[in-house]
């Protein structure tokens, strides 16, 4: 059977978190989920991550599997409160290795941390086979956007993180730190080679031309319309697209605060000696 698929947009971020599931009752994954932010005053909140702890509730299902696609750079995960509410394993791709490397250049990591991924329960191996419950799942391997990028294909679906968009909204940027043009190219290839009528779930939306949101298409309906990446566009041709159009685009309002929390596996950085958590402020380190 197809696993039942249930979204919640989070309209400040652009995010659509899931709860995977087979029936009422059974095992559940909990897919990119969102810890409320504001960066005017430094708040959390858990609006929307409860809004998921409800649903789960409700439905009396059980959290195997807490997974994220990427270190995400518009949005806090809201992982570890979960967890500490539901159970479940926090995992990832086996690559944010590189990518907590790769940020330790503009944040300065204090000395203490890790870069072995030791801070999320599990790490992913590219084409690794799990289960949630009763579904067969498999971790897809698909940098690009960020050299760690995972999806996870369950039964019919594959929720492609930061890959795919919409179809008229195309593909997601290549120009934050160890991201390639190239590269994303083969990995959507890699997710467009599955049959014409797999469902794919974005992680995020940014409607155009002002449609309501949405975040559900399939391979066939990319293959033939995504506005960047359709089958009559070759690899040159998206790769000078995606760079000529990154160099327009401004950093993520949550950058700075989402990638420090991100890389540790949604965990605040240890407080200082007056007991307050801070985040750093690079200055003049990312492109503008």
């Amino acid at each position: 059977m197809p696993p039942i698929v249930q979204p919640f947009f989070d309209a400040e971020t652009g995010t659509v978190s899931y709860v995977v599931y087979e029936a009422r009752g059974s095992a559940c994954a909990i897919i990119d989920s969102v810890l409320d932010y504001d960066p005017k005053s430094g708040h959390t909140s858990t609006t929307s991550a409860d809004k998921l702890i409800n649903f789960i509730q409700e439905q009396k299902l059980i959290v195997e599997w807490i997974l994220e696609t990427h270190a995400h750079a518009d949005h806090l995960s809201a992982a570890p409160y979960i967890k500490n509410h539901l159970g479940g394993k926090i995992a990832i791709g086996q690559m944010i290795t590189k990518v907590q490397r790769v940020f330790d250049d503009i944040f300065n990591l204090e000395d203490s941390f890790k870069f072995d991924g030791s801070q999320f329960d599990y790490l992913f191996h590219e084409d690794e086979e799990f289960h949630i419950g009763n579904l067969t799942a498999k971790a897809l391997y698909v940098p690009g956007h960020t050299p760690a990028d995972m999806a996870y294909h369950i039964g019919d679906a594959i929720f492609v993180g930061d890959t795919l968009f919409m179809p008229d909204a195309g593909t997601a940027r290549c120009d934050f730190p160890g991201g390639d043009a190239h590269t994303m190219y083969q990995s959507v290839q890699k997710i467009l080679s599955f049959p014409d009528t797999t469902r794919l779930f974005m992680c995020h939306d940014y409607p155009p031309n002002g449609r309501a949101p949405a975040w559900e298409s399939t391979v066939a309906q990319q293959r033939t319309t995504n506005i960047h990446i359709r089958k009559d566009i070759d690899e040159d041709d998206f790769v000078a697209m995606r760079t000529a159009r990154d160099k327009t685009l401004g950093m993520p309002t949550l950058i700075l605060p989402a990638i420090q929390i991100n890389i540790r596996a949604g965990n605040m950085p240890p407080a200082d000696d007056n007991g307050v958590r801070y985040l750093k402020i690079p200055l003049n380190t990312l492109a503008s």
